[in-house]
């Protein structure tokens, strides 16, 4: 197949705004495969906390990077890049279309566009960086990454102690601020990129989001977050459901409060992705139950591309 002849459609959008059925759906009808571009369902014990798709939903369609990692497996994105642009050119020789599915902004943008090139992670100087987050706290990563780059420190989400901590780490290790090492110049692919972006109204997608904790915690979240906690240093496991259940077992806050936090921090997350996808002009917004409007988009998409 030809460039033309290969099409990556990209399901993105908020948690819980219903992507993987959604994606589920459009694979079914154009008999393809899925690709998980949700860096949090990466890990196999991290299954209900996760949303991760369900045994049902795995069997309806084949997905890819779904519970393939323990959360002790070294993992990033210049891997994800180089592992879903592997499996594509083995799935592009059989299927004309491909599914992307995730709310992971950076990972989709890394097959989409690809990323630089950075130095590989220094283990002393990130074992300083977090001796620093556990002593001083995050104010101390957002106060020295303001310092080195204050570029890119009013880009990053400075909530984000990973990325504080891989910026910082750069900018230690070469002199050079992480801003300037980064081109974000698009790498060429071998195939044409769709992108879709699911909404829905804000009352009703906060809505889903804490009926979705809600049953997380009846599907035993609780247990799954406390068989994790002695493995909490994990950069794995800095993520929302885990984070505010593992103050809860340190004694810092009750159950109740953490879970009131847990809805709290997805409806701040579910915010930020959509800020990110919607800076994207390049992104078609639809509905999740516009699946007949989407397919229509699509097939004129194709259609258009072979009038060429």
């Amino acid at each position: 197949m030809t460039i033309d002849d290969r099409l990556l459609v990209v399901v993105a959008g908020p948690t819980a705004v219903g992507k993987t059925s959604f994606a589920i759906s459009l694979a079914r009808l154009f008999c393809t495969e899925i690709l998980s571009a949700d860096s949090r369902q990466f890990y196999r014990d991290m299954h209900i906390g996760t949303a991760a798709p369900t045994e049902t939903e795995l069997a309806a369609v084949k997905h890819h990077f779904i519970q393939h990692l323990s959360v002790t497996d070294s993992y990033d994105m210049s891997k994800f890049e180089q592992d879903a642009l592997a499996l594509l050119d083995r799935l592009f020789e059989v299927h004309p279309v491909v599914v992307l599915v995730g709310g992971s902004g950076l990972y989709i943008n890394a097959v989409c566009h690809g990323i630089d090139q950075l130095p590989d992670p220094d283990p002393e100087i990130r074992r300083e960086l977090k001796n620093t987050l556990e002593q001083d706290g995050i104010a101390a990563l957002q106060q020295e990454l303001s310092g080195l780059d204050p570029v890119y420190a009013g880009q990053v989400d400075m909530e984000n102690p990973v990325r504080l901590m891989r910026a910082i780490e750069i900018c230690r290790a070469t002199g050079v601020a992480y801003s300037a090492l980064r081109t974000n110049k698009p790498k060429e692919r071998n195939f044409r990129i769709l992108k879709l972006g699911l909404e829905l109204p804000r009352e009703i997608l906060y809505q889903r989001i804490d009926d979705r904790v809600d049953l997380m915690m009846e599907s035993g979240l609780f247990d799954e977050a406390l068989s994790l906690y002695n493995s909490r240093g994990m950069n794995a496991l800095n993520t929302v459901g885990y984070k505010e259940l593992f103050d809860h077992f340190e004694g810092l806050t009750s159950l109740e409060h953490a879970v009131e936090k847990i809805k709290t921090h997805s409806r701040r997350y579910a915010k930020r992705q959509l800020t990110w996808f919607r800076k994207d002009p390049g992104y078609a917004w639809f509905k999740p139950d516009e699946i007949e409007k989407v397919v229509e988009f699509i097939r004129q998409n194709m259609k258009k591309q072979e009038n060429q």
